[in-house]
């Protein structure tokens, strides 16, 4: 029986990870980024805080000049991310499972009122957990740690997958950015309606809204932001019904 082949759009250094539990599910991973994280190089601001929001593992792997806040308490939303964490040197990290709602949750109750938090982000960031965080008194300073960087054109190796005849059966998308830029870039190279035949696996609602806006029903979307979730959707094989807004392109 032929594996089935799955692009993996991810940045690295997850899409290589997400590679191996594809491969350990019987699938064929096509690794082929369309975004690349690269670090700001920007230092830390200067002072105090009294503890650090992280809602991307980027911003850890990406930061500079950490080590002087490895002290600090760190709120962390998902298990991956706090192990990061800890093996970047931080001993105080506080888990929120589930997103940034959670998150604001967790700071509530264990920060105290009106304390200063450090919020290590990318640039391509959304709004929370930081606004509901300043809407409670908290005071939040945003260090932008790292910028995704889309490819200058669709991967070789997804163009010669993408066919014709296709040999992609679908793609896991992580982000909206991720997932726009990966529609944007195969119909700039003449894949558009290839790349709207496949089986397209979303991380969240918010991750697929480029894809409907295209009018790109997505074949799965993750009920909980996370990958055991999106692999669980993968191998389910359930299709969800979602109902695309018709457009030409992304």
């Amino acid at each position: 029986m032929v594996a089935k082949r799955i692009w993996i759009a991810r940045p690295e250094p997850g899409a290589t990870r997400t590679a191996g539990r594809l491969a350990a599910l019987g699938y064929e991973p096509l690794v082929a980024p369309v975004l690349v994280v690269e670090a700001t190089d920007a230092p830390l601001p200067p002072g105090a805080c009294d503890g650090i929001l992280v809602t991307s593992a980027n911003a850890l792997r990406q930061a500079s000049d950490w080590r002087r806040i490895h002290a600090i308490p760190v709120f962390v939303v998902g298990a991956r991310t706090a192990a990061l964490a800890r093996a970047c040197g931080f001993v105080s990290v506080r888990t929120a499972e589930g997103n940034a709602a959670n998150l604001v949750g967790l700071v509530g109750r264990e920060a105290a009122p009106g304390a200063s938090l450090l919020h290590l982000a990318g640039e391509d960031r959304k709004s929370e957990p930081a606004a509901s965080l300043t809407g409670a008194g908290f005071r939040v300073t945003t260090h932008i740690a790292y910028g995704a960087r889309p490819v200058a054109s669709l991967p070789a190796a997804v163009a010669t997958a993408l066919g014709p005849p296709s040999t992609l059966e679908g793609v896991l998308h992580y982000s909206r950015r991720s997932a726009a830029t990966a529609c944007e870039l195969a119909w700039q190279a003449g894949y558009g309606g290839a790349f709207a035949a496949l089986r397209h696996y979303c991380l969240s609602a918010d991750v697929a809204v480029p894809l409907v806006q295209a009018g790109i029903a997505p074949h799965f979307v993750a009920e909980q932001a996370n990958e055991e979730s999106l692999l669980a959707g993968l191998t389910s094989g359930f299709r969800q019904a979602v109902s695309p807004r018709p457009r030409p392109r992304c």
